[in-house]
C-alpha cells in the first residue's frame, strides 16, 4: 500500500499526485495542511525530520523529494514511462523538470515565506511582485526551449505526457495563483492545456484533493 503525506495546494504533492494517477496507483493521502502548520505536528516531524511534503510511504520505506519519488515510481511501476529510453532524450526531460521544479519552486517554499515575512518584513503584493518575477526568469528559460527544441511536441518531449510535463503543470497553478502573466509563454500553456485534458492531471489538481479547504 502506498501512503502519500501531503499538502493539497502545495505543488510539489501535487505533482507526486500526477505521477500515481498516471500509474493507476491505488494511495492512501494523509493531509498535512501547510497553512495550517501542521507540518511541524510532533507526529509528523517523525515522519519527516525536515517537515516538508511530499514523503510517499511504500514496501516499508520513507521517499523523500518530489523528483526524486517520481523517479522512483518510474522505476519501480515502468508502465507507463516517464523518460525517454534514449540517454539525450532521457538528459533534456530530466533538465526541464529540474529547471521547472529547482529554479521556480524553492523560491515560494514556506520557509522562504517565512524568511520574508519575518525577518525582511515584506508586505504581502512585495511577496507575490518578489515571486512573479522569480517565475518569469525561469518560464523564459523553458518557454525558449519548448519553442526551439525540435524534441517538443504535444507535450515537453513529443507526444506523450512525462516527467518534464508532471512537474510543469502545478507550477503553472501556482503561477496562476499569483497572477503572472503567461501570455510571453504560448508553448507552456499550449502544454499545460494539453496535460489538463487528461484524467491523471484533472484528479490531482488542488480543488479535486478531499483536503481542501
Amino acid at each position: 500500500m502506498l501512503k502519500l503525506y501531503g499538502d493539497f495546494r502545495s505543488s510539489a504533492s501535487y505533482r507526486v499526485r500526477i505521477a500515481l494517477n498516471m500509474k493507476r496507483l491505488d494511495y492512501e493521502q494523509a493531509s498535512i495542511h501547510l497553512a495550517k502548520g501542521r507540518q511541524y505536528a510532533p507526529e509528523f516531524s517523525q515522519v519527516s525530520p525536515q517537515n516538508l511534503v511530499p514523503v510517499l510511504e511504500h514496501d516499508g520505506q520513507r521517499l523523500y523529494q518530489s523528483l526524486a519519488i517520481i523517479e522512483y515510481l518510474d522505476e519501480k511501476f515502468p508502465q507507463p514511462a516517464f523518460l525517454p529510453k534514449d540517454a539525450p532524450g532521457s538528459n533534456r526531460v530530466r533538465s526541464l523538470a529540474l529547471i521547472i521544479a529547482c529554479e521556480i519552486h524553492p523560491l515560494n517554499n514556506t520557509r522562504v515565506l517565512a524568511y520574508l515575512t519575518d525577518t525582511l518584513k515584506l508586505t504581502d503584493e512585495q511577496k507575490s511582485a518578489w515571486y512573479r518575477h522569480w517565475v518569469t526568469v525561469g518560464f523564459t528559460a523553458i518557454e525558449k526551449r519548448l519553442a526551439t527544441e525540435k524534441e517538443t511536441g504535444r507535450f515537453c518531449h513529443g507526444d506523450e505526457p512525462g516527467f518534464a510535463d508532471i512537474v510543469l503543470v502545478p507550477q503553472v497553478a501556482n503561477a496562476n495563483r499569483f497572477k503572472v502573466d503567461l501570455d510571453p509563454f504560448p508553448a507552456i500553456r499550449r502544454i499545460n492545456d494539453e496535460c489538463l485534458k487528461l484524467e491523471p492531471f484533472k484528479k490531482a489538481m488542488p480543488q479535486n484533493q478531499p483536503d481542501a479547504e
